[in-house]
């Protein structure tokens, strides 16, 4: 009976382990956002530290999903990009689609893509085999990461509040990315730090 409690409590101790460091993995809130390196769609390589000094928006994208479609056909999310390049702000890009699978593209097909939708984030990044991803616990497209000049994430979450892929909710909608950015100006406090992410999953290799 001892040996099979021991067994039990044994196994309940890894449970708990594993589920931690699943836990301690993903990005979390008023602390250091996950370290990356990632290649550019040009071919070069982004690490987020190179980044340090300025506000980051780090956004996942899949171009074939309807709720990326809606905000990109509608000129929201180009709009939020060149509105986050004249305030400073560096918009980057991530591609989490495995080869094979829906939403992937390489380098030259992502410049493409962003040419044709007037696109302007400061840099895309190629993410296949999803371990920038997986790292921020990325789920959807879109989903939203915000980091402070520090290197602190400031925000995670839905693109805005109203989860929906028709265009007409544009208007209607609290855009987050906005919220947070008119917070970071009057030096206040995100007032919505964390919020649901709305869109397709994320085509993750595994």
């Amino acid at each position: 009976m001892q040996i099979k409690q021991i067994f039990t409590h044994t196994l309940i101790g890894l449970a708990i382990g594993v589920f931690s460091q699943s836990v301690s993995a993903e990005a979390i809130i008023d602390k250091p956002a996950p370290a990356f390196t990632g290649t550019t769609a040009d071919g070069g390589k982004l690490s987020l530290d190179s980044l340090k000094g300025k506000t980051v928006v780090l956004e996942w994208t899949n171009h074939e999903c309807p709720f990326v479609k809606k905000h990109y056909e509608s000129g929201n999310i180009p709009q939020l990009q060149k509105d986050a390049a004249a305030k400073n702000i560096v918009w980057v890009q991530v591609n989490s689609s495995a080869e094979g699978k829906q939403g992937h593209v390489s380098g030259a097909e992502a410049t493409k893509l962003n040419e044709s939708r007037s696109a302007k984030p400061a840099y895309v990044v190629l993410d296949a085999d999803g371990k920038i991803g997986q790292a921020y616990g990325a789920q959807t497209t879109p989903h939203i990461y915000i980091v402070d000049p520090k290197g602190i994430l400031l925000y995670k979450g839905g693109i805005d509040d109203i989860p929906t892929a028709k265009v007409e909710d544009l208007p209607k909608a609290n855009n987050y990315v906005r919220e947070v950015w008119a917070a970071l100006a009057d030096g206040k406090k995100v007032p919505h730090a964390s919020t649901k992410p709305y869109g397709c999953s994320i085509k993750y290799s595994s």
